[in-house]
């Protein structure tokens, strides 16, 4: 099974770029199932009813969360209801909207999003990421199992990949919204990526105008986070799992712009 992850997409603009290119990249490249990152896909951040839905109408079979996820009020019911978003799974409280992990029937193949946050330099109040880990994959119905892991430091990204090497299909990260060139199938067969990147404006500073960052640094002043406009790109990561055994057998970061 091919399995395309798609990074953080931000706002209107990445969600539009979006509908513009995958349907016919997915076809190129023979996709079966597309996961992407949504937490940001309400301009202004946070996702809602109407941008899932425009994500899901695009072609994108899942969508996973992140720090964002409670944003919008609105998305409440809409998280808690669908089958087919996770949010992570490690929110300290469980009575919060959602479903940490989802187990998605292809036809093919059961297949299982878990979503699970970082604990260095994010939100606090999470349970450990390394036990919600290992909790998470104890609701897993199927042999492939995709993880989100959406986290801010490299280091915890790529201890997990490691912690998961061997139990888990792949694991690609979130959060950062800088593609990371380390694609590869780590040695007990699982694929991974430090961050998958963003789906947005590509001139920006993580989807937000270059400009209210540059001065919002500078000044240390509270700043509204506008969305930068103009060309924009997808990025993610392809991985080839076996249907069989799970494991990966090849992983390739893609850039369409």
């Amino acid at each position: 099974m091919r399995i395309m992850c798609i990074g953080d997409v931000v706002g209107t603009a990445g969600c539009e770029f979006l509908r513009q290119t995958l349907p016919a990249f997915k076809r190129y490249k023979a996709v079966d199932l597309v996961i992407c990152n949504a937490e940001n896909s309400a301009d202004g951040n946070g996702i809602t009813p109407t941008s899932a839905r425009y994500l899901f109408d695009s072609g994108v079979d899942a969508l996973t969360l992140g720090n964002h996820s409670f944003r919008r009020r609105e998305a409440y019911d809409y998280i808690d209801e669908s089958e087919f978003i996770a949010r992570p799974y490690n929110f300290s409280s469980k009575s919060v909207p959602g479903k940490g992990v989802i187990n998605l029937d292809t036809g093919r193949r059961i297949v299982t999003v878990i979503n699970i946050m970082g604990n260095i330099g994010i939100d606090g109040g999470l349970q450990n990421a390394f036990e919600a880990a290992d909790e998470a994959l104890k609701k897993a119905e199927g042999k492939i199992i995709i993880v989100d892991f959406h986290a801010e430091a490299t280091s915890e990204k790529r201890a997990m990949g490691y912690y998961l090497d061997g139990r888990v299909s792949a694991v690609f990260g979130t959060h950062t919204h800088v593609q990371t060139s380390d694609a590869a199938v780590l040695p007990n067969g699982t694929g991974y990526i430090t961050d998958a990147g963003m789906t947005g404006t590509i001139h920006s500073v993580l989807g937000v105008k270059t400009d209210i960052i540059i001065n919002h640094l500078k000044t240390s002043m509270p700043a509204r986070f506008d969305l930068a406009s103009g060309e924009c790109k997808l990025e993610g990561v392809i991985f080839d799992i076996d249907d069989n055994s799970g494991k990966c057998t090849g992983a390739e970061s893609i850039r369409l712009e």
